[in-house]
């Protein structure tokens, strides 16, 4: 049996093809987008709650799951696919149709593929690279929908989603239709748009919304720790690199550094054990090597259990009774997975982007999680970079280091 919420229900009637799937994280788009393909695209059948009975699709095609490696390995999908009588396993899969789920690290593959029915699945598709190029080709061979928790921030993240709808030509044709370009920048900067009611009502005809009446109730607190404000400021002002002694030239160089004179504080560390005290099953999100070096090295001490998600270990959630933690870092682990053995989650540092900060809070925040009070504990400190990068997130945007070096 299928089991669909009401909210679940109705996206997949409006969906069509090319199709963005816009949910919170944690509100069932992977089962929602396999139920569209499997009920509108293929026209099959299958009881829904309780109701009705199974029936062979009629117009089978072969489906494509295109995600995060993560998801891809820890086999979300598959379960997901299993409720329908579908499986990667071309043998014992409904009509046996072909199945298969990779990551947006091999999508360049599937470029050819010609007929089938594609599940873009967490958005990727900004920008200009090998994943946008290969998307649009896979767009005008296929069937497709994309599935995303925080669509695009900018009218420029939109164009792979309208060229791939026929909305546009190609870039140039959007640039020319919409942007402004500054006259002032030795590179095309874009400050503007024209005709963004049309940009609007484009945007609107592609995006199917699930609204979900959540029954989790977030609980936010924010520990403020100290720093060394005079290396703070011996960085800042002078562009000098304590580290390694020698002078900074780049902003990136001077941002990281900075960070580093901030994070690397046993304060945290301290902090971090506090929340743990209080709740002692946790998922600790964080930055950088050196965040995870002073966690390892404190944790091992304490013979606090511990595994590790980032891009040199890609360990499971602890299984345990005992009191455990699990170390994420952000751009490793941010998205694709999730987590319902635990009500906690500890920003250790803060990180640049809106869209992986809410990704990586609905790690905990599921339909299915037996809690109903989940906890968030953001530690930073009043350093002026953590301060503008809190401010940045607040208002939904990304920090923006040359802004803030100025």
């Amino acid at each position: 049996m299928v089991e669909l919420y009401d909210y679940q229900l109705k996206a997949i009637k409006k969906l069509q093809n090319g199709n963005i799937l816009c949910g919170g994280v944690g509100s069932g788009k992977s089962r929602t987008s396999i139920a569209y393909y499997f009920f509108e695209v293929c026209k099959g059948k299958a009881p829904i709650n309780g109701e009705g009975t199974w029936r062979m699709m009629i117009a089978p095609r072969d489906l494509y799951i295109i995600t995060t490696a993560k998801k891809r390995d820890s086999g979300e999908w598959e379960e997901e696919l299993a409720i329908f009588n579908l499986s990667t396993d071309q043998d014992i899969c409904m009509n046996g149709v072909n199945v298969v789920i990779d990551s947006w690290n091999n999508i360049k593959k599937y470029r050819k593929v010609n007929g089938a029915f594609f599940i873009f699945d967490e958005q990727r598709v900004v920008g200009r690279g090998t994943w946008v190029k290969s998307f649009i080709d896979i767009s005008r061979k296929n069937k497709w929908i994309l599935l995303t928790a925080t669509p695009g921030d900018t009218w420029s993240d939109y164009i792979p989603v309208f060229i791939a709808n026929g909305f546009y030509k190609n870039r140039t044709e959007f640039n020319d239709r919409h942007c402004i370009f500054s006259r002032f920048t030795k590179w095309p900067q874009i400050t503007g748009y024209y005709n963004e009611g049309l940009l609007e009502r484009q945007k609107k005809y592609i995006t199917v919304k699930m609204d979900v009446e959540r029954s989790t109730v977030p609980h936010e607190f924010l520990s403020v720790v100290p720093y060394d404000k005079d290396l703070y400021f011996k960085v800042f002002r002078h562009r000098w690199d304590p580290y390694d002694n020698e002078p900074i030239a780049e902003t990136g160089k001077l941002c990281y550094l900075l960070r580093r004179v901030v994070n690397d504080n046993s304060a945290r560390i301290y902090k971090v054990f506090w929340i743990l005290s209080q709740h002692p099953k946790a998922i600790i999100f964080y930055n950088f090597n050196y965040e995870l070096e002073m966690m390892r090295e404190s944790f091992d001490d304490a013979e606090y259990l511990y595994s590790e998600w980032n891009g040199q270990k890609h360990e499971e959630v602890p299984n345990s009774d005992e009191p455990w933690v699990y170390l994420v870092q952000y751009t490793a682990g941010a998205e694709g997975w999730n987590c319902i053995t635990t009500d906690t989650i500890i920003f250790f540092s803060l990180n640049y982007s809106y869209k992986i900060m809410t990704q990586a809070r609905g790690r905990i925040d599921r339909l299915n999680t037996p809690f109903t009070d989940l906890y968030y504990y953001t530690i930073r400190s009043a350093a002026p970079i953590d301060c503008a990068i809190e401010r940045a997130l607040k208002k939904k945007k990304n920090f923006n280091e040359k802004k803030f070096i100025g």
